[in-house]
């Protein structure tokens, strides 16, 4: 057997100039730019591994597109966690860190955890992706600029009104680009309609899940919390019993939920009822409030998954 026939485990370390890679067949470090030629280059070199698995860290969005054309190509990739992968390190008792060495370290996780490969290249998905996390700093900026009008002379304040016409001219904008994306999608349309459904989600809030969400109806209860970080996890040790408490996953997500729970819990009479019967019980609101939001997400996916609306049992 040739050595390009076993399994290979491939650690990129992704900084925004620079792709640092070990190859832990060949023991080699290699290095490429972070840019389209760089890409080409790995996809390339790569491409003709039989067995192979790739991993690398989320880092600040710069490898998202290094990720997506592995992903294109058809080669097993995996984004990881940077804290699992700090974590794995300090076990083994690496402490130090360059990028050959956070490299090798990686291409070493990827063998000894054996992670399954989360990034599938979906154009459609990543574009929608891209320009609902653009509404999102789009919004965060006029809420910005709205908030330093009372502490401003009346004469700085036609130049912040100013900018946020141009911001809010830009928000409309993307709203209509997202609400064409669905619409011209079935299946994001068929998804955004079962959400719509839903009394506190709107076609915001069902655009952004589907976007920042893809998984919704196609994970098991526990994983689809776990990814929007909604998954409660034990703090215990030995006959103490901590506080669970939830982290991690997509913040994005939880934002918008948030805000959908917040809505359901006035007017939507299921959650109402089930956020009045725990704050009776003595829970805090906001236990109770997160509560609601795992709640809330559970049936959105089983929604999805069954493809039936609000109100029908599955």
């Amino acid at each position: 057997m040739t050595k390009k026939n076993e399994k290979c485990y491939i650690g990129i370390d992704v900084a925004k100039a620079s792709l640092d890679v070990f190859v832990s067949l060949s023991k080699q470090w290699l290095q490429f730019e972070n840019n389209t030629n760089g890409i080409k280059k790995i996809v390339k070199k790569f491409k003709s591994y039989s067995k192979l698995l790739i991993v690398m860290e989320s880092t600040a969005g710069y490898e998202k597109t290094l990720a997506q054309e592995l992903a294109k190509a058809t080669l097993p990739t995996v984004v990881a966690n940077p804290r699992n992968v700090r974590d794995f390190a300090k076990s083994l008792g690496i402490l130090a860190k360059t990028d050959r060495l956070d490299a090798k370290v990686i291409a070493l996780y990827a063998e000894k955890v054996q992670p399954e490969p989360n990034v599938v290249y979906d154009e459609n998905q990543t574009k929608l992706a891209e320009y609902s996390a653009r509404r999102r700093q789009l919004v965060d900026m006029i809420i910005a600029e709205k908030n330093r009008l009372d502490k401003v002379s009346k004469e700085m304040q036609k130049l912040i009104k100013q900018i946020i016409k141009i911001l809010e001219k830009e928000l409309e904008k993307i709203n209509k680009i997202i609400a064409d994306l669905i619409n011209k999608n079935s299946e994001y349309k068929r998804k955004s309609e079962l959400l719509q459904t839903i009394k506190g989600i709107g076609a915001v809030t069902a655009a952004g899940m589907i976007a920042e969400l893809p998984e919704l109806g196609n994970l098991s209860a526990k994983e689809i919390s776990a990814l929007a970080g909604l998954a409660p996890l034990n703090r215990d040790s030995g006959t103490m019993r901590g506080k669970r408490k939830i982290w991690g996953g997509r913040a994005s997500v939880r934002c918008r939920l948030y805000m959908a729970t917040l809505v359901a819990t006035s007017w939507n009479t299921k959650i109402k009822d089930f956020y009045c019967k725990l704050c009776k019980a003595g829970k805090l609101k906001m236990v109770a409030l997160t509560a609601c939001m795992h709640k809330l997400l559970i049936i959105m996916k089983s929604m999805v998954k069954h493809k039936k609306p609000w109100g029908v049992k599955a």
